[in-house]
Order: structure tokens, then sequence, then C-alpha cells
């Protein structure tokens, strides 16, 4: 396979072109008639039609979960999300949170754990670090043979911070997107994809009949579910959060505008330049991918790109990303979670020079302004 990190020059750029176009990502479609539009990059490599199932449509029935009762933990955005899906789609869902007043406004009925007896699956949308104490302590003592328990993200399951009793099932269905993109495109007759996976059978062997039926519900029938694992599923989607979604921009950001201060550059123009402006390529590569993304922006930008992959993309970076994927798969970084570590981190980032600046910046830019 070609390789797609190449030095170019401005007489070279058609070709940088068809050689990126080449390189080792491809797109694959998981989208069907109601959503055509959306494309997914994929690792050819990885990520073939040989080793990726992806349901789409009838092979997602929703049959499983019709006539069974959903009791669904938490009401956040993800959780309340799920919650309006499902009842559109005609499912029974019932909410058991602590602030009642927003799932009740909303027309659901809400019950303590304690009540969880007569539910056939439970959704656990709590934040990851909170998961183990509550499902411990207050859950696994309702469960009883036949129940299946649902997760929306893998951490807890693969990890091993709770075990689960035999009989009872264990699945996951992980929307890919955040809980007003999953609730907007529902309402717009569309889906986005979601990751399935089956952990643990339960005694009635239902458990994966009623994830199926999960992710109908949800609309993710609409556009591609994805069966996986839950080790699959927490593993890159915490190495895509630390490397570039989150971690890796944030890093690229901070090291690229303190370079241009530090040379004598405006801070503020630094910010605007390296931070502020992010957002709008972001979005050319989320509504049709790289390939788009270089042929929107100018030929300066376009031949810019190429050049600092070939400086940025060496042994140094991939070593780097190695240790971090290390990192998640040896399960320090679940343990630096655990036990708070994020805290002083957190307080730290929020006292930087470039947060402060970035508040003055936004201030009086609009927002998605073009440019």
């Amino acid at each position: 396979m070609q390789d797609c990190f190449i030095t170019v020059n401005e007489g070279q750029i058609k070709t940088a072109r068809e050689s990126f176009a080449n390189c080792r990502f491809s797109y694959a479609s998981i989208s069907n008639e109601h959503n055509r539009n959306h494309a997914y990059m994929v690792n050819s490599q990885d990520m073939s039609a040989d080793n990726l199932t992806i349901l789409k449509g009838d092979e997602v029935p929703i049959d499983g979960l019709l006539g069974k009762r959903v009791l669904l933990v938490g009401y956040g955005n993800q959780g309340a999300a799920h919650a309006k899906n499902m009842r559109e789609s005609g499912i029974d869902v019932s909410i058991c949170t602590r602030q009642t007043e927003q799932p009740i406004a909303d027309g659901f009925q809400v019950f303590p754990i304690e009540e969880s007896g007569g539910f056939d699956l439970i959704i656990i949308a709590l934040p990851d670090d909170v998961q183990e104490s509550f499902i411990t302590e207050k859950l696994i003592p309702q469960l009883t043979q036949g129940i299946t328990v649902g997760f929306i993200h893998g951490f807890t399951v693969h990890y091993n911070l709770c075990e689960f009793p035999e009989g009872v099932g264990v699945v996951m269905v992980a929307p890919k997107g955040p809980g007003k993109t999953l609730r907007d495109t529902y309402k717009a007759g569309k889906g986005i994809p979601s990751l399935m996976a089956v952990h643990q059978e339960n005694a009635e062997h239902t458990a994966r009949p009623i994830a199926l039926g999960w992710a109908a519900g949800l609309g993710s029938n609409r556009a591609g579910v994805i069966e996986t694992t839950f080790k699959d599923e927490t593993e890159t989607d915490l190495f895509g959060e630390q490397t570039i979604i989150v971690g890796g921009m944030l890093a690229l950001m901070k090291a690229s505008y303190e370079t241009l201060v530090e040379a004598g550059y405006p801070k503020h123009l630094a910010y605007i330049e390296c931070c502020h402006e992010v957002k709008q390529v972001a979005d050319l590569v989320y509504e049709q991918g790289i390939a788009h993304m270089l042929e929107a922006i100018s030929d300066t930008a376009e031949l810019g790109a190429y050049t600092a992959i070939d400086e940025l993309d060496d042994d140094t970076l991939r070593t780097k990303l190695r240790n971090i994927l290390t990192y998640i798969q040896e399960g320090t970084f679940a343990s630096d979670m655990i036990n708070q570590k994020i805290k002083h981190m957190r307080d730290d980032f929020r006292a930087s020079e470039i947060e402060q600046i970035g508040e003055e910046i936004r201030s009086f830019m609009p927002k998605d302004t073009d440019g």
C-alpha cells in the first residue's frame, strides 16, 4: 500500500492529492436510504468487510425489546436521548435517577433501583468513575436470572471493575456521537451508527435480541450497527480521545500557540490561528471526509498540510502513540481514572494562559464564522 506521508512542493500538489487519496485510509459508508450522505473513515487493513460486521435495517429488529420493560439509570445528555428515542420507537422506558424533576417533566416514570426487579433491561448511563460503586453496592443485589444489564461504553466491564452473576446478560450499545446528535438525527428520521457487543448471555438467551432491539430503538438501524467487543470499543474509544479527538488536538493547539507566542507574535492572533479555527476544518472532515476537506481549503493550506504531515509524523510520534495505547491496554489509565487523577489536571489547565486568551477571543469573535 502506498505511503501517504510524502514531501511535496507547489509543482507537486496534484500528485500529492492523488497519493493521499490512495494511502492507508479508505471510506466506508455505513448509511442507508435515510442517511446516504454520511461516510465514516476506517482503516481498510483493520476494519475491512471481511472482519467487520455491519447490520442495517431489518438485520437490527426491534422485536427483542418490544413488550419488555427498560430501566435507564442516569438522565444526562446521553441517557435522556436514549430514553426519548426508545420511547418514541414504542419501547417501555422508565428512569432511575436521584434528580427526578426533569425525567418526570419529560413524561417518564421514575423508580428507585431497589424496585428494578420487574425490568428486563437495565441500562447504565452513569459516568465511568461512579459506575463501580453503584453497580457493586446497589445494582447487583437486585439482579435475578434472565435480566440483562446494558452499557453505553465498555469501560467498567472491560476493566473488570464489576463481576456479574451467571445468568445475567451483559451487553453494550454505544452510539458514535453525543446525546444531542443521537436525538437530533432520530427526530430528523435518520440515525447514527452504534457499536454493539454481547459480553455475557442471560439465562433465557435473550441478551442479543434485547441489544439489537435497543439499537433499533435508538435509530441506529437506519445508519448501521457495528458488532464488536467490549475490549475493542473501550480501547479504541479511549485511544481516539487521547491521541486526536481531545488529547492530541489540545497538545498540538497548545504547542503551536506557545511556539508563535515565543516567536514574538501577538497572543490573540496566535490563539485565533491555532485554536479558534479548528472547528471549521473539523466540520469539513465530519461532513464529507478528509479528501473533501483538502479540496475545500486553499491550495496554500493544502500544500502546507502535506509538508507538515511529512515533518510531524516520524518514528518519535509513532512511539508516543504506541505508548499511549499501551497505557490504555495495560489498565494504567483506568487506574488513574478511578483514583481521580483528573482533578488537579483540570484545575491546572483552567488556569493556563491559553485558556484565558481563549475566553477573551470568544467574547468578541462570532461563532461559526467562515474564513
